[in-house]
Order: structure tokens, then C-alpha cells, then sequence
């Protein structure tokens, strides 16, 4: 039983995977369950090369920024479970809590993070009521995103990235993932406004 699974290891799922982490020191998440199912074959990082994210060296490629990134997760952040090699085949609502079927495994969590990508080619059960034509992104592309209020799609049911509706770039999917973990850190904190920062 985690309190929060993210499905989705780009930029978006990522970076709430990190952000989450890295509030363990925080009462309210001191003893929350975090894990990520690391699935990233169809990221669209794969094939990236940065020339214009602030922060990132010129020429790094997205493939790179895939590994490091999970390899930070791991080093910093180990009591992130990182779920490999599993691909999430549906998601469930059950009492109280959300059930999450792998083709390998099955999960629950009070609160689900969906971070994939925005391509018509999602075939996650249990998704399919949200699915709707991508508002951003030119039509003849056939892109989706799971509607959503503020990367809330339904209660405990959180979409980041390009899933949420917004553009392709880096930095908006990384904000859009650290927005969600914010919100769910805020959630944790009864309300009240909540990130984390490191200082020097």
C-alpha cells in the first residue's frame, strides 16, 4: 500500500518523484509510502537534445537525463521505490483507495500520479472517461490529455506533463510534475501551503 504512486518516469513523473522525496525530513511525510513506476521507453526525452533548459548543460541529450534522473532518485531519495520494467495495464478506484495493475504486479495507493505521454496510444483501463483531444497541441496531431482542473483529474487522481494539457517542452512538464507534488504535499500538510527548498 503506497500513498502515492506515480506512473511515469520523464520529466514530469520525475521530477514529482524527487520533489516528494526530498520532503521526507517534513512531519507531515515522514512516513508516507513513495514509488514510481519507472516505465520510460516512450518518452519523449529519448530523442531530446537541450540547447534551451535553464540549467542544463548545451548538448545533453534526454536519454542521459533519463538515467541521471533516476539514478538522483535512487542516490538522494532511496526510500522512493523505483518499480522497473512494469507497464501499468489499468486503474482502478476501489474503496478508499486506488488499484493499479502491472503487467507483472498489482498496487494500491491513496493517490495516483498519471505522467505519461500525451500520444493516442495510452491504453491504461479505467483512464478512458477523461481521454479527450489535446487543447494545446495541432490537431492533425491526434494528441490526448486526461481533463483536469489543476492536474486534478478526480479525487486522489492527479495527471502531470502533457497528459495535464500542456505543451511539449522540458521545463513546463518538470513544473507540472513539481506543482503536483506541492499539491500533494499541501494535501499532507492539512491544507496548508507546503514545498521544500534546500538551502546552503
Amino acid at each position: 500500500m503506497y500513498d502515492v504512486l506515480i506512473i511515469g518516469a520523464g520529466a514530469a513523473g520525475m521530477s514529482c518523484a524527487l520533489i516528494l522525496g526530498s520532503a521526507k525530513s517534513k512531519p507531515f511525510a515522514a512516513d508516507k509510502r513513495i514509488a514510481l513506476i519507472a516505465h520510460q521507453r516512450t518518452s519523449h526525452l529519448q530523442n531530446a537534445v537541450f540547447n534551451n533548459a535553464l540549467g542544463v548543460p548545451v548538448g545533453s541529450l534526454g536519454a542521459d537525463i533519463l538515467r541521471q534522473g533516476k539514478a538522483q532518485l535512487a542516490t538522494l531519495y532511496p526510500h522512493v521505490d523505483q518499480i522497473e520494467n512494469e507497464k501499468v495495464k489499468s486503474i482502478v478506484k476501489s474503496t478508499g483507495a486506488y488499484t493499479v495493475a502491472t503487467n507483472k504486479s498489482v498496487y494500491t495507493a491513496d493517490l495516483v500520479v498519471i505522467a505519461v505521454g500525451y500520444t493516442n496510444f495510452i491504453t491504461i483501463d479505467g483512464l478512458q472517461s477523461y481521454i479527450e483531444a489535446h487543447p494545446k497541441a495541432a490537431p492533425d496531431k491526434d494528441r490526448i490529455w486526461l481533463k483536469n482542473q489543476d492536474h486534478l483529474v478526480a479525487p486522489g487522481l492527479y495527471v502531470a506533463g502533457t497528459l495535464a494539457g500542456w505543451r511539449s517542452q522540458y521545463a513546463i512538464a518538470c513544473g507540472s510534475g513539481a506543482q503536483v507534488a506541492t499539491d500533494i504535499l499541501t494535501l499532507w500538510n492539512d491544507g496548508k501551503d507546503a514545498h521544500v527548498h534546500d538551502k546552503i
